[in-house]
């Protein structure tokens, strides 16, 4: 079928992934960061051995990243790896290898992937969102994903709280420069900061350790679990209005979280505008794999692509 890389702030993994969805030749480097020439460097050397170590030369290559690229001037923006931005990375990793290279944003291989084999297998609209160090999300419809005119058609992580409480106005700052993006509120960092800010500590724990802290007992971490299944349950529930996909799926560090996929629907249901609803919300069966299984799977189809 095809390589799929999976290009992250601290690490690169490829793998090639057969017709039958069998994953061979599994690798992965560190990210070289703050440097392009470095990055282009190594995801053309992480895919030739990959496809050596698969048997799959010249095989077709995806590379989901923190990002997009402009359709309109052709260049990397928006996503934490900065050093990408205003260059031409599907172009210059297409000359580096010798074929075509087709980039997209890493949450659109996600839901890509558990759209067409995964827990969303079937479903002809899936919205996947990844809840990790970040917040992104991305749209298949069909079978294809929903890139959008401008190429942004993932930016949920950058939209700002809705129904805000007075606690909530304006929210942290973002990296992007905003205020109250969803990306400081639904993260794991966020939900670490949230429950810091309410105990007014300057150190945060662990998402993980939050909810080993709410199973125990302490109230202070279940309020601040409640907080972010409310938060969440919003943000989906205005998805629902606007595309009512078939099933949501969750992928991320976050989507270990269990008593999301049991609170969150209820949760949604009174900012949907329906008199019943039925809320199909579920955990990415490939879970951290997802996204490079996406990227493999790119030019399976015609996805929209130019």
């Amino acid at each position: 079928m095809g390589i799929g890389v999976d290009f992250g702030g601290t690490k690169i993994e490829a793998v090639y992934l057969t017709e039958t969805g069998e994953e061979r030749g599994r690798m992965r480097v560190p990210t070289p960061r703050g440097d392009y020439q470095g990055s282009v460097r190594a995801v053309t050397e992480l895919v030739r051995a990959v496809e050596a170590a698969a048997g799959a030369a010249g095989a077709p290559v995806g590379v989901g990243i923190p990002g997009s690229i402009s359709p309109h001037t052709g260049f990397v923006r928006n996503g934490n790896a900065t050093w990408l931005f205003e260059h031409p990375f599907d172009l210059d990793l297409g000359a580096a290898l010798g074929r075509p290279v087709r980039v997209t944003n890493d949450a659109n291989c996600l839901v890509l992937s558990e759209a067409l084999d995964g827990v969303a297998k079937g479903a002809k609209s899936v919205f996947g969102v990844i809840l990790g160090t970040g917040v992104g999300c991305g749209t298949v419809i069909d079978g294809r994903i929903l890139e959008g005119y401008n190429g942004i058609g993932g930016e949920w992580g950058h939209i700002p709280l809705i129904a805000t409480t007075p606690e909530e106005l304006h929210g942290p700052r973002c990296f992007c420069g905003r205020h109250g993006c969803l990306e400081m509120w639904l993260s794991g960092p966020a939900l670490a900061q949230d429950f810091a800010r309410a105990l007014a500590q300057g150190e945060a724990p662990k998402s993980r350790e939050i909810v080993e802290l709410a199973e125990a007992g302490d109230p202070e971490a279940r309020a601040a679990l409640d907080r972010h299944v409310q938060r969440l349950a919003r943000m989906l529930g205005m998805i629902v209005n606007i595309i009512d996909p078939e099933v949501i799926v969750l992928g991320g560090g976050l989507s270990n979280m269990e008593h999301l996929y049991t609170e969150v629907p209820a949760a949604m249901m009174p900012h949907v505008f329906a008199d019943s609803a039925k809320i199909n919300l579920r955990k990415a069966l490939h879970g951290d794999s997802s996204g490079v299984r996406g990227a493999a799977r790119l030019w399976e189809q015609d996805y929209g692509f130019n």
